[in-house]
């Protein structure tokens, strides 16, 4: 655990070594998605004390909670194809979807900073610090993984955040609709 946590501070502080290192090391696929899980579940607590902070009530705090979580997860997962499908086809970069996976779950790690989206006013604002952050750090393990220059990694990174941006606002506008139906469906029932 120690030396995830080490890779972790080391790739935050965009230490492009740790990121070759990760590249080439195919046995740290696993502890990139652990890395992941762990950011993803404390964007859950926080979004889950935020919920309850605020008067949401626990189910919807729970749901928060699970949502965050699934979202995050299944977010690296795509963010980190798209990418890798921009970075090659569209500038020519050299990389495995491996090599993606474990740079990109690595760079993640400022995420954890949503955890404290419960404290109003900063808890926004250090969300937003650690998503900024992760976008930055994004750029060093694309450019990386996909050996290429800083200004193709950028654009790879806003070109894929983009398409990772528009497909997570129309699941959760879906499930969003989805949970208000369900909470609507169980309303009439209590009050029959």
């Amino acid at each position: 655990m120690d030396s995830m946590f080490n890779r972790v501070m080391r790739a935050a502080m965009l230490d492009v070594a740790l990121y070759e290192e990760v590249e080439a090391d195919s046995s740290l696929t696993q502890e990139a998605l652990m890395v992941v899980i762990l950011v993803s579940v404390a964007g859950g607590i926080g979004s889950f004390l935020a919920g309850v902070l605020g008067g949401q009530g626990i189910g919807i705090a729970v749901i928060n909670l699970i949502v965050a979580v699934v979202m995050g997860v299944l977010g690296y997962y795509v963010w980190a194809y798209i990418t890798y499908w921009v970075g090659t086809k569209v500038f020519d970069g050299t990389a495995d979807v491996g090599e993606m996976l474990r740079t990109l779950g690595y760079a993640s790690g400022p995420r954890v900073l949503s955890i404290l989206m419960f404290i109003p006013c900063l808890g926004a604002l250090a969300s937003l610090a650690g998503a900024v952050w992760a976008l930055i750090t994004g750029v060093v393990a694309v450019r990386q993984a996909l050996d290429f220059d800083t200004t193709k990694a950028i654009l790879t990174v806003i070109i894929g955040w983009v398409i990772v941006f528009v497909i997570t606002f129309v699941v959760t506008a879906v499930l969003g609709v989805g949970a208000a139906g369900l909470g609507a469906g169980l309303g009439a029932l209590r009050r029959r």
